[in-house]
Parts: structure tokens; sequence; C-alpha cells
């Protein structure tokens, strides 16, 4: 056996020990997820669907459309969101007490378009005098709910730039923000790592300094009233295994204990 034909076995037995015993018979498991996951995701449910004989239906959205979704009554066996929305979402009635799964956590990173010059940010005042050269900058519009969005505008504020970035903001309503610096739009962008390595043609220049630095931890968490709940709990089970974490930081994510 070669070396290839030896690690997709060695994956496929990880992936047989994480779901033997969780269910009983194929399931349809409904997925409720936001994006910035949905890279590592993608590449792990088949491997998941392969091992457990279960199908899984996932609709990612940003975080504003998917309570929109919940609110309005569409049904989901899981949701994975920030941790402080499942709690919310706990607290609403959506989401089981105690099935809250800490999946992944990532910081936010600056980019520009591939090719252009890449500024210094590698401290707090390397970064704000990036972000007052830039002729535009680019980030998440906080009204969509997304979190990378909702920190940079209070960071802004804390810098004392918030008057001079206005001006020049291009606001992205979900979505990656690496697509209007990949187009041209924008000038220099940040947004969640995650969400700038699978994109081409922008550079990840690197994370924020880590005085400034901001994760978000996003999380599973199962629906208070599933169809597929022990579908849904052996799908869990798999994203916060091993195999999982080494895909996730190879994503531009880290496990949630990192």
């Amino acid at each position: 056996m070669n070396h290839e034909s030896k690690l997709a076995a060695a994956i496929g037995a990880a992936v047989m020990l994480t779901v033997t015993g969780m269910t009983t018979h194929a399931a349809e498991i409904r997925v409720l997820s936001t994006q910035a996951t949905e890279e590592a995701y993608r590449e792990l449910v088949p491997e998941f669907e392969k091992a457990a004989g279960h199908k899984v239906t996932t609709t990612f959205t940003g975080t504003l459309d998917a309570n929109k979704r919940l609110a309005a009554g569409e049904s989901y066996d899981l949701l994975i969101m920030s941790a402080s929305s499942i709690d919310e979402h706990i607290k609403g009635g959506k989401v089981a007490p105690g099935s809250r799964v800490d999946l992944a956590r990532v910081g936010i990173g600056v980019m520009v378009k591939e090719g252009e010059p890449k500024p210094d940010i590698g401290s707090v005042d390397a970064f704000k005098r990036a972000l007052l050269a830039a002729k535009s900058v680019a980030y998440i519009n906080p009204a969509s709910g997304g979190s990378s969005g909702i920190y940079l505008v209070k960071l802004f504020d804390q810098l004392g730039i918030a008057d001079q970035i206005k001006p020049k903001a291009k606001l992205k309503d979900g979505g990656y923000v690496a697509e209007l610096i990949a187009s041209g739009e924008a000038e220099l962008g940040i947004h969640q790592i995650s969400e700038i390595v699978p994109v081409k043609g922008v550079t990840l220049i690197g994370p924020l300094p880590k005085e400034i630095q901001n994760y978000t931890t996003y999380s599973a968490g199962i629906s208070a009233s599933p169809k597929e709940g022990e579908g849904a709990k052996a799908l869990v089970k798999f994203l916060a295994g091993p195999r999982a974490g080494e895909l996730l930081k190879a994503k531009g994510m880290e496990t949630a204990g990192s």
C-alpha cells in the first residue's frame, strides 16, 4: 500500500471511529450555517456522509439572514454560528440547552489585491498608518450582523480614526470582503482570515496585531426540536474531532481550544 492509500485508509478509519454507534438509520440532516467555516466544512461533510451513511443538506448564509430564517420558522437540525449567536438562540428556545459545542475560532486579517504592495501592519501604529494611507477600506457591514464588521467599527473609534475611515469605507453585506479587493473596488480589506484564504486574486498580509486582535468562536448547537437529532449529534462529534482540526487549521482557523 502506497503512502496516499495509507493516508486515505487512516482518514477513513478515523471518521468511522468518530461516527460509529451514534445513529442506527440513514438520516437527512438539515444544517443552517454562517460562512466563516464554509471552506473546511464543505470538505469535511462528504467524508462524514460516506462513513455515516447520512445525507447533509446545508444552507450557508450571513448571520442576519440566518436569524431571519429562524424567526420565520424555518426548521433545521443543527446550527453553526458564532458562540454568542448560539447562546442567544438557546435563550430564545431555538437551540437545545447544553448542546453547544465550540468548533473553531478565527482571527481577523488584512489583505490587498494580488500583486499589489503589502503595507506594514506589524504594530498597532503601523496598522493605523496603513488604514489612513489606503484610498479605500473594505469590511463587512456591521448592520448585516457580521462579527468582524461590528468589532472593526469599535476599533476604528478606539484608534481615533473613525471619521477618516467612514468616507472611504466599502461595506459588504455578507459574503467575502475579498471579492471587493480582487475586483479592484477597494484597496485594503479586513475580514476574518478563514474568509480571505480561499479567495483567489488577493494576498493575506497577515493578522491584526495581537494587541487589537479579535477572535470569534464558532459553535454548533442542536435544534430544540430536531427531526434528526441523533444524526446531528454524530455530525457535531465529527466536526469537533481531530480530522476537522487539521483541515480547519489549513483553512485559516484554529481549533476552539487553541
